[in-house]
């Protein structure tokens, strides 16, 4: 079960890293997201992020969370946070 906690608002191409709004609940290190976009379509664990360039355990909703990618995301693509069954 998924459930939509935020959207994509950049990418940086050449290092891989996404900006991530948070809109919905909150996304914690060792939980797993679904991008899903135009092009866009799996899965990943999230090992770290960051807030205004600072490590973090927790994003909360308003926080625009930085991310390192697995694949190539793009701007306005849905990210779902991995529900536990």
């Amino acid at each position: 079960m998924e459930k939509l906690i935020g959207k994509v608002n950049h990418f940086f191409n050449k290092i891989s890293v996404a900006i991530i709004e948070i809109t919905e609940d909150e996304l914690n290190i060792g939980e797993t997201i679904h991008v899903k976009g135009h092009t866009a379509d799996f899965n990943q664990a999230i090992t770290s992020m960051q807030v205004e360039r600072v490590p973090v355990q927790k994003a909360n909703k308003g926080d625009q969370v930085g991310i390192k990618m697995d694949a190539p995301v793009h701007d306005h693509d849905q990210v779902f946070k991995i529900l536990p069954d």
